[in-house]
């Protein structure tokens, strides 16, 4: 009888040791779906300076960083030269917002520019709306299908124009 229990004993105690060894403790594969987003925030101000100034002051009501990709929603973009940009999505990638969704710019100078989509080149201060469009400043509108608009020396290059301008009288 002694026999047999020692050869039970042995018999569990192997099984137990090859269970054991065989039992993966981590799921490695739900770990690396989990690491793609990198950032989420709501209701977020972000503010850009460099050792000299204020670059630009920045609003998005929610937005993701996933991939090197950050996308807002509701945004409000200042700079110097740009008095307010308004988007309901951005998406930032490198240097360039893309801008979808009731895009204004509204500039320093007093010219307002609306459309559905553009995107703007933070390194040298451009912004290009590639869809239709509509600029206004007091009485005077001009409309067209894609604009190229240079914020830092304030001109605008555009196609197919249909303007209304009113002059000074003098």
């Amino acid at each position: 009888m002694g026999l047999r229990l020692e050869i039970l004993l042995v018999i569990i105690l192997v099984s137990i040791i090859v269970l054991t060894t065989m039992v993966k403790f981590s799921n490695n594969e739900n770990t690396k779906q989990n690491k793609s987003k990198e950032l989420e925030f709501l209701d977020t101000t972000f503010i850009e300076v460099d050792q000299e100034k204020l670059q630009a002051h920045s609003f998005a009501t929610y937005g993701v960083r996933d991939a090197g990709v950050l996308s807002l929603e509701h945004l409000r973009y200042k700079t110097d030269n740009i008095k307010l940009l308004l988007a309901d999505k951005g998406k930032y990638v490198q240097n360039i917002l893309y801008l979808d969704g009731n895009v204004s710019l509204e500039e320093t100078d007093g010219y307002t520019y609306t459309t559905e989509h553009a995107r703007y080149n933070q390194q040298n201060e451009t912004l290009e709306i590639s869809s239709a469009f509509i600029a206004r400043r007091n009485k005077n509108i001009f409309k067209g299908t894609w604009l190229l608009y240079n914020a830092y020396s304030k001109e605008v290059n555009a196609t197919r124009m249909d303007a209304v301008f009113y002059t000074s009288e003098k």
